[in-house]
């Protein structure tokens, strides 16, 4: 059902993706978890204070420009899923699969003029849901445009707020 309006370049509705996330979290109770694009509106984020407490929230800050440019560099090989970045992640044979040597596709929705329309959906939903976060004191934002740079201070958070779990190799 998700699939359908992915296809067309538009955000799945609230009442899709919230049933299933729910239904992926219920199952997950007890467990540690990381959301990655949820909560988006403030529908989901409500529904997700029925079964938890969010402790951390981290909002990326990237120029429309630079998050335009990225995701509309995005191939991919749909048999096997493969995603390629024309700027760090570039197949060895411009539009050839490094596998299969099959040809790459665009998908519609990551070419430049639909990812510009979904980010500013995105933008005008999502506004509501960061200040909800910034509210309860949850909300940290880190501001850039290179990974690199950032990830370091994503990471300090993640360090002084989430124990590490050992592996039971590691015992």
């Amino acid at each position: 059902m998700a699939k359908q309006y992915i296809e067309k370049s538009l955000l799945v509705p609230d009442h899709v993706i919230t049933r299933l996330m729910m239904s992926e979290l219920e199952n997950r109770r007890g467990q540690h978890w990381l959301l990655d694009g949820f909560p988006r509106t403030l529908g989901q984020a409500e529904a997700l204070d029925k079964i938890c407490e969010v402790d951390l929230v981290i909002s990326l800050n990237i120029p429309f420009e630079t998050l335009k440019d990225r995701l509309s560099r995005r191939w991919i090989h749909p048999p096997s899923g493969r995603v390629y970045n024309l700027d760090f992640n570039p197949p060895h044979v411009h539009g050839i699969d490094d596998v299969t040597g099959e040809p790459l596709v665009q998908q519609e929705d990551d070419k430049p003029e639909a990812v510009a329309a979904r980010l500013r959906q995105y933008k005008d939903v999502a506004k509501p849901v960061i200040e909800l976060y910034k509210s309860r004191g949850v909300l940290h934002q880190f501001s850039g445009t290179e990974t690199n740079k950032i990830w370091p201070y994503v990471y300090t958070l993640f360090s002084n707020k989430i124990t590490p779990i050992q592996s039971k190799e590691a015992y």
